[in-house]
């Protein structure tokens, strides 16, 4: 045999090498790149569709009670948020281990393609619905309030109306008995819903839940100090807040009220005349006198002690003031008509007082 032949032979492999050696040797390669291969595709998978701010779009989706995660998964696919509804079946499965007690929440939700399937699936998972903000003003009446939802777009003002005219005395039991209407108890305030959850009866209950936790509490801390019943608190209250412009002001002026009170004196407020005629007079157009004496339940120049219930709804400042007003000697105030009064302790002071603004505004306008 020559010498070629031999050394080919040399280089065989060792039959007495058993073949499960050479098996142990294959798989871990096998395996690596079976392992890279699927760390490679969930890192795709998972990772955002826009790889840039500028280039990402926001989509408004909307889930509804009830729907599956592999449907939730679906519709971020179609709607080009998610590359893979599979890897969100994975994710899904993973985040339901993590929390056995959490789950997908229904609602609108505004998610963005530079978001990576994890932090779209946690904002759902999380409830982190699209919100809606509004605002009611201090010292606005049911009226205004409806006017503002409607053109908001929300609902119709007479949806709200109506609504207001429901007292949920089940829920918020310390509301007074006999009401009407809601007016005066539901919180000036800035409030969010959810976008997809707006209705007359849902600002309302969360309107009359911030008063129970706002001003409720100031009323119970002086109960024990005040003749005032819960309504004519709150009623005082929204004539205080109708006349102050100047919230320094709030206290004289529910001091003035407290005075003609307690004197027996009619309370002679601008507000509840504009109130029971649903008017409202500006600078240029004043009340006239025979609006003044047109009978109202709500006309405090015509009617002795509180009206029968609030005029709008006050906000804190006004609450606190009622029950702690000032001790003053004044009975009277004229409004200047840059928000701030001349007040006066005699009926011969205050007609000057008036005149003297009247003399004052005719010059203004020559």
């Amino acid at each position: 045999m020559n010498k070629s032949v031999k050394s080919i032979k040399s280089k065989r492999p060792n039959k007495s090498v058993p073949k499960w050696l050479y098996v142990l040797g294959i798989v871990p390669v096998v395996l690596a790149i079976a392992g890279w291969q699927s760390w490679s595709w969930w890192t795709w998978a998972t990772s955002p569709i826009a790889t840039k701010k500028e280039t990402a779009k926001t989509v408004q989706i909307k889930i509804a009670p009830g729907t599956a995660s592999q449907e939730i998964g679906r519709q971020l696919e179609t709607a080009g948020l998610i590359r893979s509804s599979n890897a969100w079946k994975v994710w899904s499965l993973w985040l339901s281990q993590q929390d056995k007690q959490g789950g997908f929440k229904s609602g609108t939700y505004e998610l963005s393609s530079d978001l990576s399937l994890p932090d779209i699936a946690s904002q759902i998972w999380k409830g982190k619905v699209v919100q809606t903000s509004f605002t009611i003003k201090e010292g606005w009446s049911l009226k205004e309030m409806a006017a503002y939802f409607e053109t908001q777009g929300f609902f119709s003002a007479e949806e709200f109306l109506a609504a207001t005219r429901e007292i949920p005395k089940d829920k918020y039991s310390w509301l007074p008995n006999d009401l009407p209407h809601l007016e005066g108890f539901l919180y000036p305030e800035t409030y969010k819903l959810p976008s997809d959850r707006i209705t007359p009866q849902a600002v309302i209950n969360e309107m009359l839940y911030q008063f129970e936790q706002v001003a409720l509490p100031v009323y119970q801390q002086h109960q024990s100090s005040t003749e005032m019943s819960l309504l004519e608190w709150v009623t005082l209250a929204s004539i205080v807040e109708k006349e102050s412009v100047v919230p320094v002001e709030r206290p004289l002026i529910a001091g003035v009220f407290t005075n003609r009170l307690q004197k027996g004196m009619r309370l002679e407020s601008d507000p509840t005349v504009e109130y029971g005629l649903s008017i409202k007079q500006t600078a240029d157009k004043p009340l006239t006198i025979a609006q003044v004496r047109t009978p109202s339940p709500y006309n405090t120049y015509v009617n002795g002690g509180l009206p029968p219930g609030p005029i709008a709804s006050p906000a804190v400042g006004s609450l606190e003031a009622t029950l702690n007003p000032d001790k003053t000697e004044y009975i009277f105030f004229v409004a200047r008509y840059d928000g701030t009064h001349v007040f006066s302790k005699t009926l011969q002071e205050h007609v000057a007082a008036t005149n003297a603004i009247r003399r004052q505004r005719q010059s203004q306008r020559s």
